[in-house]
């Protein structure tokens, strides 16, 4: 017996730097390194940890298994009924790994008290692809660097870009917001740099422009793929120069800055096709945060729309078990593709407990503004919505011309733009195809 537990022993320290290494890469790292630091040597606990877990809104089932990965905790007996379905104390190894992060153990961090990071952790469900994100922010918070946020519409990158301010040394200080989709051509001059008195009809006083606003703050220009040439070309002077002037003035205004830029658009692509500056790009580019759509974590719905729910209570004054999902509307909402994303979810879970008439919300009671499913219980027979029509046509066409952009836009009447969002939008291009034609043809 005693043999056959240091065989255990020898076999835990000979693969424990390999797991240690694996951990220090692990979404986990950031979290556990937290607890541990805020508890003395001999006080840890998986339960403890689980409650710690839990208060930062991360899945704890998740958490665990992730754990039990690594060796830190040990998966119960069925019959143990554990709280967590786990019990401690985990295996020596487990318990080295544990002592090696105590060695690395950091002060707790302030990001705990930052709404955004909070509103953030409300997006992060098993998928790990949300944990990889959360320590992709925290790292392009530790500096000035400009950063990229790419991700389909509604899908939170105005929440990250605020975490990302909220997090850096420039947090204090003002995060202003330029949504570029929203803004004409002919204002953008006046809205980025401001302008003087006299400047053009209207103008009766001075008027300070979104840079000047952000000045020892974050400029964060929301849908940046969408601004006309004429205005990126303006844009960059202004980046690589920090310092513009005031439309009507001749002064010139320095700025010191930290640029956040989100797209839903294929930037890459823009650069290829003239639509959008090289040396722009490069600027704005420096670090890129991709947020994954609701489809490709099709997994989290059923997690996020209970949280949702748990939030549309609260907000109206509504006991938490007051409004509850029924099955068959969690499996309607997971089957859906939500090409809005988070906002669409949030939206369609405030609509579905406002009309529900009753305590239980039913799949009846679900309203998917992209899809009128038939509801027949098993699904079948349904009819396809309007999106998912759409996306299998450009999908047909797409192949038919063997992904020439051009040829396909011209056959489906749209412009380039339009298909290159619809092609992220509806996810047509994660799938191996095959080569594309050359434009000209």
């Amino acid at each position: 017996m005693n043999g056959d537990a240091g065989a255990v022993r020898v076999e835990a320290a000979d693969d424990l730097e390999q797991r240690f290494q694996a951990l220090v890469q692990s979404p986990l790292r950031a979290s556990l390194l937290r607890y541990l630091s805020s508890h003395p040597d001999d006080s840890f606990s998986v339960d403890g940890l689980m409650q710690s877990f839990g208060r930062m809104r991360l899945d704890i089932e998740n958490c665990l298994q992730e754990l039990v990965n690594f060796g830190v905790a040990q998966a119960a007996a069925a019959a143990g009924d554990q709280r967590y379905g786990f019990q401690t104390p985990a295996s020596p190894a487990g318990c080295a790994l544990i002592d090696r992060f105590r060695e690395r153990r950091v002060p707790a961090s302030p990001e705990d008290r930052s709404p955004a990071v909070q509103r953030f952790r409300e997006m992060i469900g098993r998928d790990e692809k949300m944990l990889v994100v959360f320590e992709w922010i925290r790292t392009a918070a530790k500096s000035d660097i400009s950063v990229l946020i790419l991700g389909p519409t509604g899908s939170g990158k105005e929440v990250v870009a605020r975490m990302i301010h909220e997090l850096s040394r420039r947090g204090p200080n003002r995060l202003q917001t330029v949504n570029c989709a929203a803004l004409p051509e002919a204002l953008f001059e006046s809205e980025l740099f401001g302008y003087e008195k006299g400047a053009f009809t209207g103008a009766h006083e001075r008027k300070a422009g979104r840079l000047e606003l952000a000045n020892r703050g974050t400029l964060f220009l929301d849908e940046v793929g969408d601004l006309a040439v004429l205005a990126q070309a303006k844009l960059l002077r202004a980046l690589e120069e920090r310092r513009f002037e005031r439309v009507g003035g001749n002064e010139p205004i320095d700025v010191d800055f930290r640029l956040v830029s989100s797209t839903n658009k294929p930037l890459d692509q823009f650069v290829r096709d003239g639509l959008f500056r090289e040396d722009l790009y490069y600027r704005i580019n420096a670090f890129a945060i991709r947020l994954p759509s609701l489809r490709e974590r099709s997994g989290d719905v059923p997690i996020l729309a209970e949280r949702f729910l748990r939030r549309h209570c609260e907000a109206n004054g509504i006991s938490p078990d007051g409004k509850v999902l029924a099955k068959g509307a969690l499996d309607l909402l997971t089957r859906y593709h939500w090409p809005g994303n988070l906002r669409e979810l949030e939206n369609t879970i405030s609509r579905a407990a406002l009309s529900a008439q009753g305590r239980i919300i039913k799949a009846a009671d679900i309203d998917l503004l992209h899809a009128r499913e038939a509801m027949t219980g098993d699904g079948e027979g349904r009819l396809p919505s309007l999106a998912e029509a759409e996306r299998t046509h450009i999908m047909r066409v797409l192949e038919a011309v063997r992904w020439n952009k051009k040829q396909a836009a011209q056959v489906l009447e749209i412009s380039r733009g339009t298909l290159y969002r619809k092609i992220v939008e509806y996810g047509l291009e994660s799938g191996a195809r095959r080569p594309e034609r050359p434009e000209s043809e």
